[in-house]
């Protein structure tokens, strides 16, 4: 039976490499699509957690996984030789920055000379990471040719960028329109074919080059729109102007704008990082992508200007940063998620605590900090109670979770430096909030 006519069938078995926010998702709607599926992670905890039918992402259900384990439908697994088994391997590996702000696709890289030892004729890869245009073609397929077998021919090679927003009430997996592209038409057909059994819309590109160049101009218009109104967060507030009250305003107009909100800086796995990979692609066309950077130093510059802000206020109070105890309010990079990735909270610890300030922080989604790739902190969520708050000398908001109460949160702050607006509806006690 041909690869494409097992598609259809429901009869290809799907692996996704990479078990996190955009794989685990990806690999569960296949499964409420009974196709059987494997899902590879180098992380043996994950593995063991999912194969015991256990969820580690708040936003899913540990009842969905336990019924793909139940079903025989799932199976999670750290053993890498069982890509031979598959018939379509979904590479979903991060691509963060290093040190330099520069693409790191060590990820891709290592992923794909994986997948190379145990390349068999006739399957389809699919890249999904987020990355600079160029890397399907320029970087994958030569790792998977090695194996000897001729992309195209003997192999299928495809980019579809994943969509993904945690916990989004409105769009999930399946509803996010998925678009793919291929520099072959056989391969374009059969990765169409794939996600149009479980997406409800593909938008088919000619080629993986523009379909990575897609993924990078969604966030990179995010960017720049966050970057602007951040700037004019700061233009306002030493013009003495609520910028939400603007913003609210400007939001009655029904054509030519779109609001964006502002924030103490970028958090996520998409919108702090792909324009770095395509102002580093550019360089190689002697391009300089100044507007695209210039957002990015005002993004980036955003926590510093929180911290300073917390120091205006402390200031107020005849105190000083240094020594002063500070209390955050959530470490995720959105509300009501448990994601930390990138979020900006992590940098204003940092900034904190080097000015010599004492930090804790809140977060009923994230009760403990771990080890990241620029962070080791040792932090716990602390508790929330009247007695608590009242022991710091500054409370900052940086995720507006919906449990959190803010009329018991101001009433017992001593200052309240919010960066999210979370506080607009609290009537009482309002000298004591700060706008950041």
């Amino acid at each position: 039976m041909s690869l494409l006519q097992k598609i259809k069938d429901h009869e290809a078995t799907v692996g996704v490499v990479g078990l996190g926010y955009v794989g685990l998702p990806l690999i569960l709607e296949f499964v409420e699509e009974k196709f059987p599926t494997v899902g590879f992670d180098i992380d043996q905890k994950k593995v063991d957690a999912l194969n015991s039918g256990k969820s580690y992402i708040k936003h899913i259900n540990s009842e969905r996984i336990q019924e793909a384990v139940e079903k025989n439908l799932f199976r999670a697994a750290s053993d890498f030789s069982k890509l031979g088994e598959v018939d379509c391997i979904l590479v979903c590996v991060p691509t963060p920055l290093n040190k330099h702000r520069e693409p790191d696709i060590s990820y891709i890289v290592n992923t794909s000379e994986t997948i190379a030892k145990y390349l068999r004729p006739g399957q389809l890869v699919i890249l999904e990471s987020s990355t600079f245009p160029g890397t399907t073609e320029e970087v994958m397929r030569p790792i998977l040719e090695k194996s000897g077998l001729v992309c195209h021919k003997d192999f299928y090679l495809a980019f579809s960028p994943e969509r993904e927003d945690p916990n989004n009430p409105k769009y999930t997996t399946r509803t996010i329109p998925k678009v793919v592209g291929a520099n072959d038409p056989t391969t374009l057909e059969l990765t169409k074919t794939l996600y149009d059994q479980i997406i409800v819309k593909t938008v088919t590109v000619s080629s993986s080059q523009a379909a990575e160049a897609t993924k990078l101009l969604e966030n990179i218009f995010r960017s720049v729109n966050i970057a602007m109104v951040n700037e004019m967060k700061v233009i306002l507030d030493r013009m003495g102007i609520d910028v939400w009250e603007v913003i609210n305003a400007a939001s009655t107009k029904p054509f030519g704008y779109m609001p964006f909100y502002p924030g103490p800086g970028l958090g996520g796995h998409c919108i702090p990082i792909d324009p770095f990979y395509l102002t580093w692609k550019a360089r190689q066309y002697d391009i300089s992508t100044r507007f695209i950077e210039l957002a990015g130093e005002v993004n980036t510059d955003m926590p510093y200007y929180v911290v300073s802000k917390v120091a205006d206020a402390l200031n107020d109070h005849r105190k000083s940063l240094k020594g002063s105890k500070v209390l955050i309010l959530g470490m995720a990079y959105k509300k009501d998620i448990d994601d930390l990735r990138e979020s900006p909270t992590l940098k204003l610890i940092e900034i904190l605590s080097k000015k010599g300030a004492f930090v804790d922080y809140n977060d009923p989604l994230i009760t403990e900090l771990y080890p990241m790739r620029h962070y080791d902190y040792e932090h716990k969520s602390v508790e929330l109670t009247p007695e608590i708050l009242s022991g710091y000398d500054a409370l900052l908001i940086s995720t507006d979770h919906s449990v959190y109460d803010w009329n018991m949160i101001v009433e017992h702050s001593k200052i309240v430096v919010d960066t999210r607006n979370a506080t607009a509806n609290v009537k009482a006690h309002r000298e004591k909030i700060y706008k950041a």
